[in-house]
This record gives C-alpha cells, structure tokens and sequence, in this order.
C-alpha cells in the first residue's frame, strides 16, 4: 500500500539551491556579496542558515557547489576575523619588509655598479699593456734591423743599390716605414742633443746657430719613440753673441782688442 492510504506522508529530500554567482546573468553587473562582520551575528545567521538548510523530516540533505562556497564563507565568519590591531601589525610588518628589501636592493646595486667599473678599468689597463708590449716588440726588432739599413744607405752613397739588390732594398724600407719607423738627421738641420748625438764640433762662419753641418749616421724614431740618435758633427756661428769682438780667456776675464779688463 501507498504511503497515503497508511495516512502518513512523506516529504521529499529538500533540494537548496543558492545563487552566488558575482555577475548579475540579466544585467550582466557585478553583483555586491555581503561579508558578515565578527561576533554572534555570524554565528546566529549560520545557524539560521543551517536551520533552514535542515529537512523537517530528517531526510539527507543534497549538498551542492553553493552550500559548499556558503560554508566557507560562514566558517571565516565563525573564525572570529581580523581586529584592527591585526591588522596594523599585519601592515607595519609588511613595511618593514619592503625597507629592508629596498636596502638589500641598494646594496646589491652598488655591488654591481662597484663590479663593472672594476671590470671596465681592467679591460682598459689589459688593452693598454697589450699595446705597450706590442709596441715594445715592433721596436726591438726594428732596433735589430738598424744595422741592415746602415749598410743599404752606404751602398746607395757609392751607387751600389741597383737592379734587383735595389728593389729588395726599397721593399724592406717600405715595409719598415708602415710599422712606424722614420728616418731624421739631415744636413742643416738645428742641433737638437736629445735628437742628435754630436762627435764633432767646430765653428764656421756659414751658420746662424748650432746647427748639423754633416750626418754621420742617420737616426730613427718609431712614432713618438726614440730608437736611435743621429750621430752628426756640429758646427757653430763664429759670433754667436753679435758683439764686436770681445771674447772671454780661460780665467773668465773678457778682453777687448787685446787689453785686459782689471
């Protein structure tokens, strides 16, 4: 027999179905969820809830996706929440955070910019003693190759440096002349004594001032590099003083015309 003709009646498990959805679906508008606040009266709407929620019965009741997010909300309801000293704490933590992060991250900067100057002027001094030694070399042998360009000079002042001795010869000083190598010292050129090495001096009435009357041998620089000094004979003016004659004797004492001044 049916439950009706017993004369008790049973009532169907009782289906909940809450809408929480945050997007209005008509007006398409987010929706406002109110959070409850701390105390009883989260308590008691949980409880109401849960009351309501309950079939009269004692039937099971269908939990579905909508009870679950409730129960979460009602459970930080029920958890008493934060209090404004909490929360201040909370954020007086956090700024203290972000400060010592700020510092740490100064600290890192600086030992980075510390490092790449340090890298960029060690690049520059490695660059610049690659250069020396490279120069240093090239001048050592052009040093050594010295002697070899004496001779080629000697050989073309007696008209020996012809045919193919002669274009060997002009080879070699092509090829000196674009490592930086230059010839100096030529006749009538002033003395220069860190330039000229001088091992004969005389005077002569066909100079002005100290000049080179004759090249020995020539010297040679390697760009602003002194390799060799020209080895010349020196010749100066027969008054260099433009007076009228005077002249100094070996104890100081000027003479004029053949007296002595006392």
């Amino acid at each position: 027999m049916s439950a009706t003709n017993d004369g008790h009646s049973e009532e169907q498990p009782k289906v909940v179905i809450r809408d929480r959805r945050r997007i209005d679906p008509e007006t398409g508008a987010p929706r406002e969820i109110a959070v409850a606040s701390v105390g009883g009266d989260t308590a008691g709407a949980s409880a109401s809830a849960a009351a309501a929620d309950a079939p009269s019965d004692g039937g099971s009741k269908v939990d579905t996706p909508a009870d679950h997010r409730a129960g979460a909300h009602d459970g930080v309801g029920e958890g008493g929440g934060m209090g404004a000293t909490d929360v201040s704490e909370q954020a007086s933590g956090g700024s203290e955070a972000a400060a010592k992060l700020a510092v740490e991250l100064a600290e890192r900067t600086a030992d980075l910019k510390r490092v790449t100057a340090e890298y960029a002027n060690y690049r520059r001094r490695v660059d610049r003693d690659r250069q020396v030694g490279a120069e240093q070399a090239t001048g050592a042998v052009l040093t050594a190759l010295l002697p070899v360009l004496d001779d080629l000079d000697r050989a073309r002042a007696h008209g020996d440096l012809t045919g193919p001795f002669g274009a060997v010869a002009e080879q070699l000083t092509a090829i000196l002349t674009k490592l930086g190598l230059n010839a100096f010292g030529e006749k009538g050129d002033p003395f220069d004594p860190t330039f000229h090495e001088a091992v004969a001096h005389t005077t002569s009435p066909d100079v002005t001032e100290t000049a080179c009357i004759e090249v020995l041998r020539k010297g040679y620089t390697m760009g602003d590099r002194l390799l060799r000094a020209a080895m010349v004979a020196v010749a100066d003016p027969v008054n260099p003083s433009g007076g009228s004659g005077s002249e100094q004797n070996g104890a100081g004492v000027e003479t004029s015309g053949g007296s002595s001044a006392e």
